[in-house]
């Protein structure tokens, strides 16, 4: 008898589990992690410590954003289970938040065992434990703003070199010019320059004039700026002019280009100097200097190369004497044209290029071939390439937006060749609205507000102003769920859906349901198995509105009243409605509500129907529902 008994109690207890279990994954799957995490701590308690339970709780605390809390219990399934690369992934971002790196270390080499092709731990890098890349970030998706300069004519503009808050650039605008180019039947190209100030991502640029000098712009082609660290050297291209400033031509009838260098003085660039590395034969151009000014890159046609043109590098040396030009090899050059090299700041060489797989014509490419031989070069893509001509691409890396410039003659632009800006910035949206009582449109102030991501986290949560008006900041091409919750009240749940559009206003009113309705409680009808009585889970979910009211409201006393339909035995139906009354009552109070809080749990059976559906009328299913129902009556508020 004692062992039976004992049977009967631990299947009593297992199957209590359970119940919670089952309603703590029905509250977690709606967000609703504080109740969850209360349900799944009790079956804790209660002895169930499966990997299921210790996981969701571990993912209860990380999406409210409590790291300590989900560290242990993360902690607590992976010491003893071989938890899947995802929660592996959480638990280590959770260790990280609270600092504990070594242990993040430890289970960091578990996930690449795991999965080793995780992008998101790509950059790990155990000997620098205490500065791991924000993983998180890696998902951020960058907006990027590009603009075309105000400074750009209907002519030719193309190229930029910017040094104390002056850009330099090239241009086909000479009103004054007499000569056009044949090919374009524009003026011929000069050097131009123009003040240039930044304010909170907004540039203001003065008048552009022509450079000052008095010899570098020719009656012909000069183009391509590049200037040295401390402002006082200059290296730009020019056609192949004679003493005469007559375009010098080969054999062919061909004039190629060459590089000069022009020094700073007083304002003016002067003592205009031809480099040796010029050939006669083929043409040199498109200067760029390294960050420390030790070394030229440049482009020419000339002989061994691989393509129509090629990129090279010399060593600067004393009393304007260069080494012998190096190809920079297949890495970078190839068939067609590479062309407009630059390198910015943490000496990344940028360059243009014609002949690989790109969006058309040329396109602006990168590599890391300065500091790794081995490097790739990878196409910068949309929106820095189109399907026309992108080149003269020019960065400042010092500077914390991330602005940079290129040349492009794609369309929508002033002239043949602009010149065009480009900056990233997180691409943002609002989502924005009011909390008001659904029934009678007042607005409800102090409401909780949750914003949640596609992952289920609740990334923020605030309160309603006393106008009813909340606001959250929120990415571009993201799906979030927002709750609005508020004492006796049934939360009002909606999903949003921001799209790739930059400061986008999303509006979305919150319309919560008083639960709380004359003199009774009001909840979504609770179901019972045919000719049962044990409360189901959907059953206590909507039964945790009964509860969570009762404690906000700790002096209430209510009554409790079950009902069934006509189908079945009257006396069946009576005693069948009682129990159900006061399993309704026992759950009620086994959720911490003190007995002297419900007055009574009464049956009523099919006494009080609400329809025409008595014994021997022929009803529908749905008429039938009408009549069972339970009644929660406020007898002491």
């Amino acid at each position: 008898m004692k062992t039976n008994f004992l049977i009967l109690l631990l299947v009593f207890c297992t199957n209590s589990i359970f119940a919670q279990k089952k309603l703590a994954d029905k509250f977690f799957s709606n967000y609703g992690y504080v109740k969850a995490t209360e349900l799944y701590e009790k079956a804790f308690e209660d002895g169930d410590d499966s990997e299921h339970v210790l996981t969701r709780l571990g993912d209860c605390y990380y999406n409210n954003s409590n790291s300590e809390k989900a560290a242990y219990w993360y902690g607590k399934a992976a010491n003893n289970y071989n938890i899947n690369g995802e929660y592996l992934y959480k638990y280590i971002q959770s260790l990280k938040s609270i600092g504990d790196y070594v242990e993040a270390d430890k289970w960091t080499k578990k996930l690449i065992e795991v999965q080793n092709n995780d992008s998101r731990i790509k950059d790990y890098d155990s000997n620098n434990l205490s500065k791991y890349n924000d993983l998180n970030a890696l998902n951020k998706d960058s907006y990027f703003v590009i603009e075309n300069l105000p400074i750009n004519t209907k002519f030719s503009d193309f190229g930029s070199f910017i040094i104390s808050n002056k850009m330099y650039f090239a241009s086909s605008r000479g009103l004054d010019a007499t000569k056009k180019y044949g090919w374009n039947k524009e003026p011929f190209l000069d050097l131009y320059q123009v003040n240039i100030k930044e304010y909170d991502k907004e540039l203001e640029f003065g008048d552009a004039d022509l450079i000052n000098a008095s010899k570098i712009n020719s009656d012909y082609h000069e183009a391509s700026v590049a200037i040295s660290n401390d402002g006082k050297t200059m290296y730009f291209t020019r056609d192949n002019v004679t003493r005469k400033n007559k375009l010098n031509f080969d054999k062919k009838g061909t004039t190629h280009l060459k590089i000069y260098k022009a020094t700073l003085d007083d304002g003016n660039w002067v003592d205009i100097k031809e480099l040796p590395i010029n050939d006669e034969v083929y043409s040199t151009g498109h200067p760029a200097l390294s960050p420390d000014n030790k070394k030229l890159f440049f482009v020419s046609d000339r002989k061994g190369g691989y393509g129509q043109t090629d990129i090279y590098e010399v060593d600067i040396l004393e009393n304007n004497k260069y080494s012998n030009p190096k190809n920079l090899g297949n890495s970078i050059n190839t068939e067609g044209r590479e062309m407009f090299p630059f390198v910015s700041k943490d000496s990344t060489l940028y360059f243009s290029s014609d002949g690989r797989i790109n969006l058309g014509l040329l396109d602006i490419f990168k590599s890391n071939i300065i500091k790794d031989s081995t490097s790739v070069s990878q196409n910068l893509g949309a929106p820095f390439n189109s399907g026309y001509d992108d080149f003269a691409f020019y960065a400042d890396s010092s500077n914390d937006i991330k602005r940079s410039f290129l040349s492009s003659n794609r369309p929508g632009g002033k002239g043949n060749d602009d010149i065009y800006t480009i900056y990233s910035t997180e691409c943002s949206q609002k989502i924005k609205g009011t909390t008001r009582d659904k029934k009678t449109d007042a607005v409800l102030s102090n409401t909780t507000i949750k914003l949640i991501d596609e992952t289920g986290k609740i990334i923020e949560e605030i309160f309603s102003d006393e106008n009813g008006n909340y606001e959250f900041d929120v990415s571009c091409n993201k799906d979030y769920v927002i709750i609005g919750s508020i004492k006796t009240y049934s939360d009002d749940r909606i999903e949003v859906k921001t799209d790739d559009e930059n400061k986008v206003i999303n509006e979305r009113d919150l319309l919560l349901e008083s639960l709380i309705k004359g003199n009774q409680i009001i909840i979504k009808p609770i179901f019972f198995d045919y000719g049962k009585w044990n409360i189901r889970t959907d059953a206590e979910y909507e039964l945790e509105n009964i509860v969570d009211v009762l404690r906000a409201n700790p002096n209430m006393v209510i009554k409790i009243e079950a009902h069934t339909d006509s189908r079945g035995r009257d006396k069946f139906n009576m005693r069948l409605s009682d129990k159900r009354a006061k399993s309704t009552r026992d759950y009620i109070l086994s959720r911490g509500i003190s007995s002297n809080r419900i007055e009574s749990a009464i049956g009523f059976g099919e006494s009080q129907l609400l329809n025409k559906c008595r014994n021997g009328v022929k009803c529908t299913a749905e008429e039938h529902q009408l009549n069972r129902r339970s009644y929660f009556y406020i007898v002491k508020k």
